[in-house]
C-alpha cells in the first residue's frame, strides 16, 4: 500500500496527464457535495476513467472517423449524380452524426469536473466511490460505483449521484440505513462497505 510521497507522486503523474486545454477542473470530493453549486451552466462530474473515456473517443472521431466518412463522401461523389445516391445519402448522415457527437463530448469535457479517486473521502459515500448495500426486503446485497449523470450505466453498476438510489446514498455511512423512493414504492437500504474503485 502507498503512502505519503508515493500517493502524491502517483497523484501527480496523474493530474498531469489531465489536458489542460477542455477546461477540466478538478475536484477532491469530500463532505460538501450535496448542493453545492450554484452556477448557470450544469457542471459534468466525471470519474478520471470516464475523463480518459471521452477524450479517446473525441480523438478518434476527429482524427480518424472524420477522415472515413470524408473519404466515403468522395468516392460517392465521384459516381456521378447524387440525387439518387444511397451511399453519398448515407455518409452525409454519418457525417451529421459524428459532428453531433464531437460537439456534445467538447460540451461535457468543457464543463467537465475530474473526481480525485485518490482523493474521496472513505467515511462517507460520495461519487468515485464503490458501495456494498443490502436491500433489506429481499435480503439481496449490491454493489455500485457512484458516478456523475454523464457516465452511469446501470448494466455496469454504475449509478448517477443524480438517480434516486444514488442521492439518497451520498453522504452515508457504514451502517446507515435509507429509504429511496420508487414507482414500486419505498426500498430500504442498509450500507455496508464503502471502498475506492480503482
Amino acid at each position: 500500500m502507498l503512502t505519503g510521497k508515493g500517493i502524491k507522486h502517483i497523484f501527480r503523474k496523474r493530474i498531469s496527464q489531465i489536458p489542460r486545454r477542455s477546461g477540466v477542473r478538478l475536484i477532491a470530493c469530500g463532505n460538501k457535495q450535496k448542493g453545492s453549486s450554484t452556477m448557470q451552466e450544469k457542471k459534468n462530474i466525471l470519474t478520471y476513467e470516464g475523463l480518459r473515456k471521452y477524450e479517446d473517443e473525441l480523438h478518434d472521431l476527429k482524427v480518424v472517423k472524420r477522415k472515413e466518412v470524408a473519404e466515403k463522401i468522395k468516392e460517392a461523389r465521384e459516381q456521378g449524380d447524387l440525387s439518387e445516391n444511397a451511399e453519398y445519402d448515407a455518409a452525409k448522415d454519418e457525417q451529421r452524426d459524428i459532428e453531433a457527437r464531437i460537439e456534445e463530448l467538447e460540451k461535457i469535457l468543457k464543463n467537465a469536473e475530474v473526481v480525485v479517486e485518490d482523493e474521496v473521502d472513505l467515511d462517507k459515500i460520495n461519487i468515485g466511490c464503490q458501495v456494498r448495500i443490502l436491500d433489506m426486503e429481499f435480503n439481496e446485497e449490491l454493489e455500485y460505483k457512484i458516478v456523475g449523470s454523464t457516465e452511469a450505466n446501470s448494466l455496469k453498476g454504475r449509478i448517477s449521484n443524480e438517480s434516486p438510489v444514488g442521492k439518497a446514498l451520498i453522504g452515508c455511512k457504514v451502517g446507515d440505513q435509507v429509504e429511496v423512493e420508487t414507482q414500486a414504492g419505498m426500498i430500504q437500504y442498509k450500507v455496508l462497505e464503502i471502498q475506492r474503485s480503482n
